[in-house]
């Protein structure tokens, strides 16, 4: 579904939470209330994990959390263990001011609001993780993953602000820096205007030397959702959540080179990176349990709380065709499917909506 980020209901839906860095807030499958359901099982405490990253080769994942105070969590898949992962403490701060003028403190951990996040891998195993924080200020916070020994170390490095009156809800970079944020409502617009097919969204970039996030004519559609760009620099894809669909643009020339690709069947949410294919997860467009598709009933698009199934696809960047991956219909224990990640046999599944992460087996390919 759509991921609302619009202040009025931030308000009603972030529920604010202290964090510490040593704080464990799993719960154990088997506890009341997080036993597995359905063929998933569940990590507890998760507070609307929207996003997740796998750190390369490791197995660790990162989780957004979109709530006030939810923060980073680090999950460790081989024990299915989880924990709050950002603290704000002076270890994980080393601001590069030079780099990123905008901000000149760290996130305040206890209102720190994540939820789209992007991994850019690099050398070493010395990453950049790129959050889009709603928490005290609307930006693209950057940090430093740091997994060269044992448990991987964040370090916040600065910020790039959104616009004024603007709220990122994905982001995605280019290998030289640049920053890619989506934006699903612009002021004036919102939810339902998208869900009837109207243009509310863009895609804004920052460069390197240049202050602030700046339109990218011809990239405006019904709710621009997740993104992700070309392994080369040369594209980037963004969900267009009010057609379920991915747009495909050529960075160079993106007023004029939209790919409109149609979703098979679901509506999909963030686009990742996996291998040498894309990731894609989100709820059942036409899902029976809830009376078919979302609809708007009284002016308004119903608020997606009737669990809906769910599917994860892979994209095909070279032939620009889908492959479901996984499949399920509507779990009583999980809602809100937003995204997806393979760690081993193992896939991992996030919720906007939900207090857990979910992990089922990867079915084998047809």
């Amino acid at each position: 579904m759509s991921k609302p980020v619009r202040a009025a209901l931030l308000i009603l839906l972030c529920v604010a939470s202290p964090v510490g860095v040593s704080r464990s807030i799993a719960q154990p499958a088997s506890s009341a209330g997080c036993a597995a359901a359905n063929g998933l099982e569940f990590i507890c405490g998760a507070e609307r994990p929207e996003d997740l990253a796998r750190i390369p080769n490791t197995r660790w994942i990162i989780a957004s959390g979109f709530a006030n105070g939810a923060g980073l969590k680090l999950i460790d898949s081989d024990v299915r263990s989880m924990r709050h992962w950002y603290s704000g403490t002076a270890q994980q701060q080393a601001l590069d001011a030079q780099r990123f003028p905008d901000c000149h403190s760290a996130p305040d951990a206890s209102i720190f609001n994540a939820q789209g996040v992007s991994l850019r891998p690099g050398k070493d195993s010395r990453h950049t993780l790129y959050v889009v924080n709603h928490g005290g200020r609307e930006a693209i916070e950057i940090f430093t993953v740091d997994a060269t020994a044992g448990e991987p170390a964040l370090i916040w490095n600065g910020c790039a602000l959104m616009p004024e009156g603007f709220a990122a809800n994905s982001v995605a970079s280019y290998s030289d820096g640049t920053i890619l944020a989506s934006v699903l409502t612009r002021p004036g617009k919102t939810i339902t205007d998208f869900w009837r097919g109207e243009i509310t969204g863009g895609v804004y970039e920052w460069r390197l030397g240049r202050r602030g996030f700046q339109l990218l004519p011809g990239t405006e559609l019904p709710g621009n959702n997740g993104i992700e760009t070309s392994r080369d620099d040369r594209a980037f894809y963004v969900v267009a959540f009010g057609w379920r669909a991915v747009v495909v643009f050529d960075r160079a020339n993106p007023a004029s080179s939209a790919r409109r690709l149609q979703a098979p069947g679901f509506m999909p949410d963030n686009i990742h990176w996996d291998g040498d294919r894309l990731l894609l997860a989100g709820m059942q467009y036409d899902e029976p349990a809830c009376g078919g598709i979302r609809k708007i009933i009284d002016g308004k698009a119903d608020d997606m709380r009737c669990h809906r199934g769910y599917t994860v696809a892979e994209l095909d960047p070279t032939a620009l065709a889908f492959r479901i991956v996984a499949y399920s219909e509507p779990n009583p224990a999980f809602n809100g499917v937003s995204a997806a990640v393979v760690v081993g046999k193992s896939l991992w599944l996030a919720s906007y909506q939900a207090d857990r992460v979910a992990v089922r087996g990867l079915p084998r390919p047809e």
